[in-house]
């Protein structure tokens, strides 16, 4: 058996197993707010004999497949683990490419068909402050170019860090209550949530989170929202994440048995 005919069965296999699957969820409750930890790509890059940071390029070419994938299971609202505020630690070459890449991204999703036609929201959540001048404008227009869109929501987690949104909504919180616009005794779980950077969503906390390459931590993501999220950790690199991988984990969402405390 020749080598094309060798892949033309395994992709034939491949088809078979994603029709079965889509079938296998399709009648059941897609999650509403899917949140993925995005791991693996400089891994993989340096398994390919590429520098790390190139990784970084396949990975955001994955995100391009997620969003169509998403568009057509039905899932409305995605929040992508893309910078961490941890993530600065890394080699500077590695982070200039990283917002380097950023910035192509926003640029390229301005002009994107898919995301006007769809009415596709995208939002970048974390401390954006912290972003390159240059990075920080082209994600501002891109947040302003879709900001009346409500059919489909990307959030983009970059400068994040779960414990520096909860503190800068403590801070957010802190000096309503000195310039008396808010009661100390009123705080509760729903003021806080309203300063997360996800008050404005219409599903706050993720049903599903995703972690790529096999490691198994939240690393300080979402911490405030995951409260009752499922977690599927998966082992494989983030660029050669497969629709049938999305598939598997909604599937396994499905068949836990959600009692969030009851």
């Amino acid at each position: 058996m020749s080598l094309l005919e060798k892949a033309l069965r395994i992709l034939g296999a491949y088809k078979v197993y994603e029709k079965w699957l889509h079938k296998s969820i399709k009648n059941g409750e897609i999650p509403l707010h899917i949140a993925l930890i995005l791991d693996g790509n400089r891994r993989w890059a340096l398994e390919k004999g590429y520098n790390p940071w190139e990784g970084h390029r396949f990975g955001a070419e994955k995100v391009d497949e997620l969003l169509d994938w998403c568009l057509e299971l039905g899932v409305k609202i995605v929040t992508l683990y893309v910078f961490s505020t941890e993530n600065f630690k890394r080699p500077a070459k590695e982070v200039e490419e990283l917002f380097q890449l950023l910035k192509e991204k926003g640029l390229q999703y301005l002009k994107d068909e898919r995301i006007h036609k769809n009415h596709v929201r995208i939002k970048a959540i974390g401390r954006k402050e912290l972003l390159p001048e240059d990075v920080r404008e082209v994600l501002e227009k891109l947040e302003e170019a879709t900001s009346n869109y409500d059919n489909f929501f990307i959030n983009i987690a970059v400068a994040y860090g779960g414990r520096a949104e909860i503190v800068d909504a403590t801070r957010n919180i802190a000096r309503k209550v000195l310039s008396g616009e808010l009661n100390i005794d009123d705080i509760n779980e729903e003021v806080i949530e309203k300063h997360l950077y996800t008050a404005d969503l219409p599903k706050k906390d993720p049903d599903l989170i995703i972690r790529t390459s096999g490691e198994e931590r939240i690393s300080n993501f979402l911490l405030w929202q995951c409260a009752y999220s499922e977690l599927v950790f998966l082992d494989v690199y983030w660029p050669e994440f497969r629709k049938i991988d999305l598939m598997r984990a909604i599937r396994i969402y499905q068949r836990r048995n959600r009692r969030l405390g009851a």
